[in-house]
């Protein structure tokens, strides 16, 4: 369950579901407008608490019931309404929040080539890291095998349409942060395309 893929990574068009991988379905997400189709995917860094690794912290913040006492920073986040469609966690494993043919709630106000509301037409993938930490290799070669498999399952996608949070949201969002090894991402991605 922690380790990297293996093997690639299989999308059911019907569902927009990873097979394979832990489901964790969010309240927090809805249709996309009748014309959007995923044309961006935008990688975040998100840790719960701050720092901190390894919990089911972000799955309480996607689903909505994180408890504000169980953490000071926790209730800094209350009445936050948020999701991804997917996480990897710092050993490689995968959790999916939202299929892929649904809005989440990754991205906020943004905008990406002149065109705002990013969610409308982007996959939100969130990395357990920070800013400051290096992301591990099993997150770039998940990261790398599942950008492969949304860009061989949905046309619409690229590997030259990822890009960070920080990106569509300048400013205001820092993540995946510069602790964030693009070239390697590149490099990977490169590979899983030949």
């Amino acid at each position: 369950m922690n380790a990297a893929p293996s093997v690639p990574f299989t999308i059911d068009a019907t569902t927009g579901l990873l097979a394979g991988v832990r489901q964790v379905l969010s309240p927090h997400r809805d249709s996309r407008p009748a014309d959007a189709r995923p044309e961006l995917i935008v990688l975040h860094g998100i840790s719960l608490p701050p720092g901190e690794f390894g919990g089911r912290w972000i799955d309480r913040l996607f689903c909505g019931d994180l408890p504000p006492e169980a953490h000071p920073y926790f209730a800094t986040c209350v009445g936050r309404r948020v999701s991804a469609h997917l996480l990897v966690c710092r050993g490689g494993a995968v959790t999916q929040y939202v299929p892929f043919q649904e809005r989440a709630w990754h991205a906020g106000v943004s905008s990406y080539q002149g065109r705002t509301a990013c969610n409308d037409f982007s996959i939100g993938i969130e990395l357990e890291g920070t800013d400051e930490l290096a992301y591990t290799e099993a997150q770039y070669l998940t990261a790398a095998a599942l950008i492969a498999a949304l860009c061989g399952s949905y046309g619409t996608l690229s590997r030259e349409r990822v890009v960070g949070h920080s990106d569509i949201a300048p400013g205001r969002k820092t993540d995946p942060g510069p602790a964030f090894d693009w070239q390697r991402l590149r490099r990977e991605l490169a590979l899983t395309a030949s």
